[in-house]
């Protein structure tokens, strides 16, 4: 049996999860990836046991999870900001000590995060790590607070029970030229499925976000598909989650050199 962990977070600030490959002007996600939310809770559990390697505690929470997302609870709105950054201490008067760089920042008032397990062993020492750790999301100027219960549901794989059919998800899906959506709105993201490299690949995937875009302002909303080479998983009393069936790519083999020879 699948476990799975949910609780709304409270953003008490602006915040800024930085898409990847966006950096002179970098853009922000409006929820956060799967990738920080597994940084969130391994960074809760090290500051909770705090007698290993923060590596350590990533790892454990990989090993043990089988999905993890996000979703808009409430409205969001993006905006872009000129900082000046500074890039060196020491030079001649007159020197340039600063760069502009542009970033785009976020602000809702909270967002839900789940997270789904095989091994429910150190379940109880993320709960309170969340409980009493301080939160960050994406980064350490984004500080967040869990708002509520934290709740253990359970979680079925439900995938050959629902083939040909449609199920409803306000969570990020999985989305390639296969994916059949039927109805809802959404935003196309890159995103990082997990936060450690696995055979040697760390590849972005591509997630169709439930969200609408009305002016200046973001709508949470849904996505409605038909269930083609998905997998499925139905978390209790929170609805359907919508998972990539495929694994990591193999890395290639390496070619040996030819040594030379001499004579």
């Amino acid at each position: 049996m699948l476990t799975a962990i949910s609780f709304p977070v409270r953003l008490n600030s602006l915040y800024s999860i930085r898409i990847p490959f966006t950096w002179q002007s970098a853009l922000t996600y409006p929820i956060l990836p799967p990738s920080a939310v597994i940084g969130m809770l391994a960074n809760a559990l090290q500051r909770y046991k705090n007698n290993n390697r923060p590596l350590e505690y990533l790892n454990r929470v990989e090993d043990a999870l089988v999905w993890a997302g996000s979703s808009l609870v409430s409205p969001v709105v993006l905006k872009s900001y000129t900082l000046s950054a500074v890039v060196k201490w020491k030079d001649v008067i007159g020197g340039k000590f600063t760069n502009a760089l542009s970033r785009q920042f976020a602000f809702t008032r909270g967002l839900k995060i789940l997270a789904i397990f095989k091994n429910s062993s150190i379940l109880d020492d993320i709960i309170a790590g969340l409980q009493s750790s301080p939160l960050t999301c994406g980064d350490s100027e984004s500080p967040a607070t869990v708002d509520g219960e934290i709740v253990k549901s359970n979680c079925i794989d439900i995938t050959e029970r629902v083939k040909d059919q449609e199920i409803t998800t306000h969570f990020p899906v999985p989305f390639d030229k296969d994916t059949k959506i039927t109805d809802g709105d959404g935003a196309l993201y890159l995103m990082h499925e997990r936060c450690r490299k696995t055979n040697d690949q760390f590849p972005l995937r591509s997630y169709l976000v439930p969200l609408k875009k009305e002016g200046q302002i973001i709508e949470p909303s849904f996505l409605k598909l038909k269930v083609q080479n998905e997998k499925v998983y139905e978390v209790h009393k929170l609805g359907y989650v919508v998972a990539h069936p495929l694994a990591l790519p193999e890395p290639k083999p390496k070619r040996r050199k030819k040594a030379n020879r001499e004579g």
